[in-house]
């Protein structure tokens, strides 16, 4: 299987019980984990997720939260190239510039997303998490 990038907002449905999308997050956690897939944050999304959830939840939860993460999800650098590229990319959400540069440099293709659209025109395959499900469960 592939390298892939989660997006942030997949995180935070798990981080903060967003529904209705919590249930399906948590499913899609658990196939990253039984299948052995090598699954990428960007570190700009660890500060990303750190920032919104910690002012629900507190810092003790949150750190905790973030731990625990780490022990399946790997952390892909973002470094100057990924910035300048995403600074030039043309796409509308820096921030989704960001991921998606930082992917490319580290050759992940699949970019795992509640918001497809965001992603459009990036280069890379996106999908949501019950499409990335359905996928791996028909391989």
């Amino acid at each position: 299987m592939k390298k892939i990038l989660i997006d942030t907002n997949v995180i935070l449905d798990i981080a903060l019980e967003r529904q209705p999308f919590v249930e399906k997050s948590k499913e899609f956690f658990r196939l990253i984990v039984n299948q052995n897939i090598e699954a990428f944050l960007t570190a700009t999304t660890i500060t990303d997720i750190y920032y919104i959830t910690q002012k629900v939840s507190g810092h003790n939860k949150t750190i905790g939260f973030l731990k625990s993460l780490t022990r399946f999800i790997n952390i892909a650098g973002v470094d100057a190239v990924s910035i300048l590229n995403a600074l030039n990319s043309g796409m509308t959400d820096f921030e989704d510039a960001v991921q998606t540069e930082t992917a490319k440099t580290n050759a992940i293709s699949i970019v795992i997303t509640r918001n497809k659209e965001d992603f459009e025109g990036s280069g890379l395959t996106v999908f949501n998490p019950n499409e990335y499900i359905a996928l791996v469960m028909d391989n």
